[in-house]
């Protein structure tokens, strides 16, 4: 309902059932209304209503517009609210794997005489929402590469080539050579080959400067040296490494909670040096040099990239049937970027930890001797975050 707001009466009974009113005998006309401004204070403003007309409109639209965030702010927001249903995913690999079967893994392994080689292909999802509003095309690719060679390292194989497909309306060429450098650059940081791409010009199936990539990886790994989780026992470390922020996932929740705060992606994240924009941009970290040093040393069992599904969908993936972990909420810090995302989207703890990496990108099962030597490591950083426990699924303390 919209009730015209031009007298002094019709703003009376339009705020009354808000909160507590009351009259005062002696002035003329005066009704107060206490309206509250924030649905988890006590905080009250005091409308005067002894005036009409523009001034009762413009009070009474400004009141009840600070109501209405407050009532949205309490609103609850999920990643299936946002359009994204994880359940519907993990239901669709489930049917293709009845049809292809041994699917289901960080990479697919084909063998090829005494070794496997590994693939995967990714795209980075709705962040390139956020690179075409804030132009920021340069690191796109990285979290391009990122996302594939992340996946096949886990398999403990070492990239070998990268493959591009980049799709537009209408092809912008300054713009895809600042998206390719991007990839370029990524493929230099995994220290694999940049082999070849396709570029589809597609009149009319885009929006006029947008644009979508995917990528595809292949690497190698000897038989005998496959990281499959198959020696994990209880007892065994699990170990994380450090995430620069959001990496490639959850941005389809990230633009919901965006738009409810109310800030710009120039607007200084609150609390910090860098802006919103700049925080979310921040590319994904590519682990390959890192994770494949520490598998050289020995007494890694299973390796998970924590990407769509985060904690809770992806670190069981790398399990035995029957156990499970236990994360230790506070053997980390959180970086100011989720909690923020958290705070203002009013999200629950379990859909943060299944949606967002939450500052730890890759995760590590160990052995306890393998545990020791990675966390003395003056050169790694490195968080010992759970245990592996009896019965399965993910815990947290």
């Amino acid at each position: 309902m919209n009730p015209s707001i031009g007298t002094k009466t019709a703003l009376k009974s339009l705020v009354v059932p808000t909160g507590p009113c009351s009259w005062n005998p002696h002035t003329s006309g005066s009704y107060q209304c206490k309206i509250p401004l924030d649905l988890n204070s006590r905080k009250f403003l005091q409308l005067p209503l002894n005036y009409g007309g523009t001034q009762a409109r413009a009070c009474a639209k400004n009141v009840f517009r600070k109501y209405s965030i407050s009532a949205k702010m309490a609103e609850s927001l999920t990643y299936k609210d946002a359009g994204v249903d994880i359940d519907a995913g993990s239901e669709l690999v489930r049917r293709i794997a009845k049809m292809a079967p041994g699917i289901g893994g960080f990479g697919g392994l084909f063998p090829l005489g005494d070794s496997y080689l590994v693939a995967g292909t990714d795209g980075v999802g709705t962040k390139l929402k956020l690179a075409f509003e804030t132009g920021i095309h340069e690191t796109i690719g990285i979290d391009l590469v990122a996302m594939s060679v992340n996946d096949i390292v886990t398999s403990g194989a070492k990239p070998l080539f990268f493959l591009d497909y980049f799709a537009t309306s209408h092809l912008d060429v300054d713009l895809a050579e600042k998206v390719i450098k991007g990839i370029v650059d990524g493929c230099r940081l995994a220290d694999c080959a940049l082999l070849g791409g396709e570029t589809a010009e597609m009149p009319d199936f885009y929006a006029e400067g947008e644009y979508d990539i995917s990528g595809f990886a292949v690497g190698i790994v000897k038989k005998d040296s496959v990281i499959d989780g198959k020696e994990i026992v209880a007892g065994d470390v699990i170990i994380g490494l450090p995430s620069s922020g959001v990496h490639s996932n959850g941005f389809s929740l990230v633009r919901r909670v965006l738009a409810r705060s109310g800030l710009s992606l120039t607007d200084k994240l609150p609390g910090e040096a860098v802006t919103v924009g700049e925080a979310l941009m921040a590319p994904t970290v590519i682990y390959v040099n890192q994770v494949l040093n520490l598998i050289s040393k020995g007494g890694i069992k299973g390796i998970a990239h924590i990407t769509g599904g985060g904690f809770t969908d992806n670190i069981p993936r790398v399990f035995p049937k029957g156990l499970g972990a236990t994360i230790y909420g506070d053997s980390w810090v959180v970086p100011p970027l989720f909690k923020w995302i958290q705070k203002v989207g009013n999200i629950e703890d379990s859909e943060m930890k299944r949606t967002f990496n939450m500052g730890i990108g890759m995760v590590l099962v160990v052995s306890p001797e393998a545990a020791l030597r990675i966390l003395g490591d003056d050169e790694t950083t490195a968080y010992r975050i759970g245990d592996v426990v009896n019965g399965e699924g993910v815990r947290y303390s």
